[in-house]
């Protein structure tokens, strides 16, 4: 059983550059999970950026890009949609850590491990605000590809 993951505000975001690759088809767990352009673009950005990002899987849910060294398990979720049956996307991303510790004697540790998530969000909004070739359609705590 997979732990419950807090999940910080959904970017969603579009662009061109991000788009169904071709044979991603061949990689996804259930249909209609797209986003594997978008975790190759996350994992060289974030990598430039100074995180440890080793991999990136597809889920049943869509596309998980680890990320090491922020004191506990942490991802970003990227979830992809295609658009009126074309390789365009309409892509939901955000971070995804475990809820809560087992051990609360780790509390100081946890609000440590916290802030730095908190700076990760921030470090993924600012990548997207940066790229002039993605468009930030909104940010919100509700999944926005309903």
């Amino acid at each position: 059983m997979q732990p419950r993951m807090e999940v910080l505000p959904f970017l969603h975001i579009r662009s061109a550059g991000l788009r169904m690759l071709p044979g991603e088809d061949q990689e996804l767990v259930n249909e209609g999970t797209y986003g594997k352009a978008c975790a190759l673009y996350l994992q060289a950005q974030l990598t430039a950026r100074g995180y440890a990002v080793p991999f990136f899987t597809c889920e049943d849910w869509g596309w998980w890009v680890e990320i090491l060294g922020l004191g506990r398990v942490c991802g970003i979720g990227i979830y992809g949609r295609t658009i009126d049956d074309s390789d365009d996307l309409d892509l939901c991303v955000t971070v995804l850590t475990p809820l809560a510790s087992r051990w609360p004697w780790f509390g100081a540790r946890a609000q440590e491990s916290s802030s730095e998530i908190a700076r990760l969000q921030e470090r993924l909004r600012m990548i997207f605000e940066e790229d002039p070739d993605i468009s930030i359609l909104g940010e919100s705590s509700q999944f926005p590809l309903g």
